[in-house]
């Protein structure tokens, strides 16, 4: 769910039970030459184009399962939810081209075992030749990924997909390519499973704990206990999950078993087991599902696996216009030539526009209130109608980019529709990065960790990788820990509006009707405005609104989000706790005395302990979570490292990065240094009153000014610079 997720086996193979079927029949493995130690070149092709078929027929059968279901009516209200992670488009293509290959590696690891089984386990990539090793990676499409990409000479704008931002390494932070690796991968068997896969494994020597058990004994706690937050605005978080879905998505494998329905572990299935005694689910050989996420092409003989980010990496607003050409395209108002995003041809906010409805044939949204036939909205990226405090953001920006295109066209009439499509396109670029790093970024992390982690900015460096770490898509979700067990709605006088003023988040997951028939997005931006966050507190993690009830409209059953960002961290491969303090340069506690040190806190380093037996164990989110918070920030001292020293990458890598040299004039940068997301909502809503400071905790009226006070930005700068 956002946030990375809020809305998240045998060697390689991430694909369905129906391909382990196919797979699994007796093999050819009597083809092979006298045992020489070397594999004949012909079984490799043989076994490339076997994995082709497989692939390919797997893909066509899920087509036809989810048209059948649609055609009957027996489609899940699952595989209707899951469509948002599916890979779609060059996502598509990449995840294809992946499973080609690890395919193609599990049959050649299936035929060489009987040869090999003497000798114990091994890794079928040295068993390999360069040269086949090499046949492998361009039969499956994985060695074209990275080949083929031009740029333009010059260039003012991004391009769509991020390439070509990094010029000596085009591809650098681009969409559709593999996370980057802080820190090796930690999987069970050294490759692929995640630990906790196979029972009575062990991890650094002490058992693996039930991600639902961690969850349920140190997560939980009574929602009446909540704490306020008096220092944070509730949009302090919802712009958290905002900005989270322009930088990273990882995808669910296009080729899943049907693991909503089943709760055996499956290639592509990873279920949470329920401990004993558990609060909600008394049926103990039921679970929650889980998929695992999509793997990355491996390169040469790296064969352990990664994750695929669909999105673009850097911070460039790919979350109103998308990570793909073919999106963008859609996305745009192709009828004029005024440079303009596309809105909703059948339903207005009180006269302002909406987001266009998606053309799904299988749409969660409509499952949510069917009398209201209000379809999932469309925007730059997939998650958009996750929640109505989302769709309000996506909703704001797109205005945001209209109502700049036409101020633009009045001030330069010669300018054609890509030129205002492209310059509004970069000045919305510009307001999510200065609201982000001047407003938003200090706030997380603190005044100590800012200096720390982001030093005053030198200008764009190529030799930084802006690339998001695999880490990060975990680390930053600590947002889960500011989330309110309602959707707040405030009228004009920001007192509770309509007959839902405080919606349960339970019933709000997908509910797009509730933007259009209960009043639009200025109640909820108010709500978002004047409302506290929730105050993470080491006895108070998270809400059980998202812990036990998280998408319960659209499920068999409520999901439980800590637990899955458990799962999730486990599934990609990720260090335990201590290794990511090492990596930041933080003390590693070993005993239960040196984490209570370390957490301030003994009840809650005892919890831990009983857990995983170690802090070297501990899921970075829950180890991440747990940490004391920093001095006026709202991370601990692992996460605003995590997230710091990610959002300095992001920055310093990023060749269009508002500050960089040549990007904008001095005199635009001047205009834009003035804006505040503020003042976005007073230009795009009915919205009159707002707070200066938008993050920090509201009270109406005394922190509220009139629309009129907070300064405008002066589009003047842009008359014929652009040309």
């Amino acid at each position: 769910m956002g946030w990375g997720s809020l809305t998240e086996m045998k060697l390689f193979l991430p694909l369905t039970g129906l391909l382990m079927a196919l797979i699994l029949p007796p093999l050819l493995v009597d083809t092979f030459p006298a045992d020489t130690g070397e594999v004949d070149s012909s079984v490799v092709q043989n076994s490339m184009e076997e994995a082709k078929k497989l692939v390919d027929k797997a893909y066509k059968e899920k087509r036809e399962r989810i048209k059948q279901k649609m055609r009957t009516g027996t489609a899940s209200a699952r595989d209707l939810m899951s469509f948002f992670k599916q890979p779609v488009a060059g996502t598509r293509i990449a995840s294809r081209a992946a499973d080609y290959l690890h395919v193609a590696l599990n049959l050649l690891e299936k035929k060489l075992q009987p040869r090999h089984r003497r000798r114990g386990p091994f890794n079928i990539t040295d068993v390999l030749t360069p040269p086949q090793l090499e046949f492998l990676s361009k039969a499956s499409g994985c060695a074209y990924q990275d080949v083929g990409v031009k740029c333009e000479n010059k260039d003012n704008y991004r391009t769509i997909t991020g390439e070509c931002n990094n010029r000596r390494r085009p591809t650098l932070g681009a969409s559709n390519r593999a996370f980057v690796r802080w820190l090796p991968a930690e999987y069970e068997d050294g490759v692929s499973l995640p630990f906790g896969w196979t029972k009575g494994t062990k991890r650094n020597g002490f058992p693996v704990p039930l991600a639902r058990e961690v969850s349920n004994q140190i997560v939980r706690f009574p929602n009446e206990k909540l704490t306020q937050d008096q220092e944070r605005a509730l949009m302090f978080m919802q712009w958290g999950q905002f900005i989270d879905h322009d930088l990273d998505l990882t995808p669910e494998p296009a080729l899943t078993e049907n693991c909503e329905h089943t709760c055996e572990q499956q290639p592509s299935c990873f279920p949470l087991k329920i401990p004993p005694n558990d609060p909600r689910i008394h049926n103990r050989s039921d679970c929650i599902p889980f998929f695992r996420s999509c793997p990355a092409c491996t390169k040469g003989n790296i064969t352990i696996r990664n994750q695929i980010n669909s999105l673009t990496s850097f911070l460039d607003a790919s979350m109103v216009y998308g990570s793909e050409d073919l999106l963008a395209l859609r996305l745009r108002d192709n009828s004029s030539q005024q440079g303009l995003l596309a809105v909703n041809d059948k339903h207005k906010d009180n006269g302002r526009a909406l987001l266009p409805f998606d053309m799904l044939h299988e749409d969660p949204c409509l499952l949510t209130n069917r009398s209201a036939k209000i379809k999932c909205f469309l925007a730059g990226d997939s998650r958009s109608s996750e929640m109505p405090e989302l769709t309000s953001m996506h909703t704001l920006f797109l205005r945001e980019h209209n109502r700049l295109a036409i101020l633009l066209k009045r001030l330069n009439p010669q300018w054609d529709g890509e030129k205002l499509y492209q310059e509004a396109r970069k000045i919305v670029g510009a307001l999510i990065q200065i609201i982000t790093y001047r407003d938003y970024l200090p706030l997380v992390l603190g005044p100590a960790a800012l200096k720390k982690y982001l030093p005053t900015y030198r200008g764009y460096n190529e030799s930084v990788d802006p690339r998001i770490a695999n880490v990060f898509t975990n680390a930053f979700r600590y947002g889960h820990t500011l989330i309110q067990p309602f959707m707040f709605r405030l009228n004009d006088q920001y007192r509770p509006a309509g007959p839902n003023p405080r919606v349960p988040l339970s019933e709000v997951f997908f509910a797009s009707w509730r933007v259009v028939k209960e009043g639009g997005i200025d109640p909820i931006l108010r709500g978002l405005m004047a409302t506290p966050a929730k105050l993470n507190r080491q006895n108070q993690i998270v809400v059980d609104e998202i812990r036990d009830k998280l998408f319960k409209q659209v499920m068999r059953i409520g999901l439980d989000l800590p637990a899955l960002n458990m799962q999730r961290s486990r599934d990609h491969g990720l260090p335990g706790y201590n290794a990511w303090r090492r990596f930041c340069g933080l003390p590693q506690p070993k005993t239960e005395g040196e984490l209570t040190t370390v957490l301030k806190n003994a009840v809650l380093a005892k919890k831990l302990m009983t857990q995983y037996g170690t802090p070297d164990n501990i899921d970075i989110w829950m180890g991440g979570v747990a940490e004391p918070l920093e001095p006026s920030g709202r991370v601990g001292p692992l996460l605003a490292c995590l997230i710091g020293t990610q959002f300095k990458k992001l920055r310093d890598g990023d060749r269009f990065y508002w500050e960089s040299a040549g990007v904008f004039s001095t005199q635009q940068r001047q205009a834009l240094a003035t804006i505040s997301l503020s003042r976005v909502i007073c230009d795009n809503t009915g919205i009159t009153s707002v707070p200066r400071n938008i993050f920090k905790a509201n009270q109406f009226p005394r922190d509220f000014v009139n629309c009129n006070m907070i300064p405008r930005m002066d589009l003047s700068a842009w008359r014929n610079k652009a040309d």
